[in-house]
């Protein structure tokens, strides 16, 4: 991992921004802008030097959304599917502020899942930044929700038996403040699990609670808290949701966890937000929901995604349990 990063200048510690969350938000959108640039090359980079998987075809479709806008979905599934498999729809990485779902390294994600006998739905939600900004919450969310109750309402022609929603970074805070989204709406039954990885959650990262002790022991691998914080910052910009788990899911409560579907919170080791999803999961588990948890061992924030042609044992390793968890909530 930190030889694939040297030559890219990322096995140092991540360098502070010239900015703070008190910074004019057209700075902070700048820096959003800046970011995506830089980390979706990276990304890209490494995805395009990977096998493109057999056997997998990619559609397009698009679907109202619940804002008068629409959203595209990249539907990916095996070319010999025989009855209905298991869906995962798939919420990309970037704080939700940046990057995209048609992204090459989010579509390679979405058809090595498929390969192994999913349905995988990338779903392009509205950011708050970056090239598909300035969308603060909920857009995201509201797009999110729109992409998995249409999956779920269109199982049959989409040759589906359920669904689970998987995402990391970013993309885990949707995974998880969807469930929570869908539980206050009352559709919380069309969920059958939910996998976050990496989960961007606590909105805490530059307060370093003792809680969190992550936060110190990893800032500045790969990624840092004043990066999570200075993206986090355009997603609620006015501070208007600091206390609600539909936008941030580290702050839902016990009774907010109660009766959720099965979770799965997967974490790596060297992440700055490491802690807050191994809180998080303790706190499913004190709930009573049925919750797994696990950490990739020497991974960065989302190191066991980012590498599957110079990692491909680590890569897999986590493509398989996401279709493992996909396959058994359905028994």
């Amino acid at each position: 991992m930190v030889a694939a990063f040297a030559p890219i200048g990322l096995a140092d510690v991540l360098p502070d921004a010239p900015l703070s969350l008190d910074s004019p938000l057209p700075d902070r959108m700048a820096y959003a802008a800046a970011a995506e640039a830089a980390v979706g090359g990276v990304l890209d980079a490494f995805a395009h030097s990977a096998p493109t998987p057999a056997g997998v075809s990619t559609s397009t479709v698009t679907i109202p959304g619940v804002d008068g806008n629409e959203v595209a979905l990249f539907v990916s599934r095996p070319d010999d599917a025989d009855g209905p498999l298991p869906a995962v729809v798939h919420f990309h990485g970037g704080a939700m502020a940046i990057a995209s779902a048609d992204d090459a390294s989010y579509r390679y994600l979405r058809e090595r899942l498929a390969a192994t006998g999913l349905v995988a739905v990338g779903v392009e939600f509205r950011n708050s930044g970056g090239r598909l900004g300035a969308h603060p919450y909920p857009a995201g969310l509201n797009d999110c929700a729109a992409a998995t109750r249409w999956v779920y309402a269109n199982a049959a022609d989409l040759g589906v038996s359920h669904l689970i929603v998987v995402g990391e970074s970013g993309g885990g805070n949707l995974t998880l403040t969807v469930t929570h989204k869908a539980k206050r709406e009352g559709w919380l039954h069309e969920i059958a699990g939910a996998y976050a990885q990496c989960p961007y959650i606590s909105n805490r990262w530059l307060d370093y609670p003792d809680e969190l002790p992550s936060l110190r022991e990893n800032d500045g691998y790969f990624i840092s808290a004043q990066q999570a914080a200075l993206l986090g910052s355009i997603y609620d910009p006015d501070k208007t949701y600091v206390d609600d788990p539909t936008c941030w899911a580290g702050v839902a409560g016990h009774e907010d966890l109660v009766g959720l579907p099965p979770h799965v919170i997967s974490m790596n080791e060297l992440d700055p937000l490491r802690d807050e999803g191994l809180l998080y999961y303790r706190r499913l588990l004190a709930a009573g929901v049925p919750a797994a948890g696990r950490i990739v061992v020497g991974t960065c924030h989302g190191g066991d995604l980012l590498f599957p042609a110079l990692m491909p044992e680590v890569f897999a390793a986590s493509v398989n349990d996401i279709s493992g968890f996909a396959h058994a909530v359905g028994r």
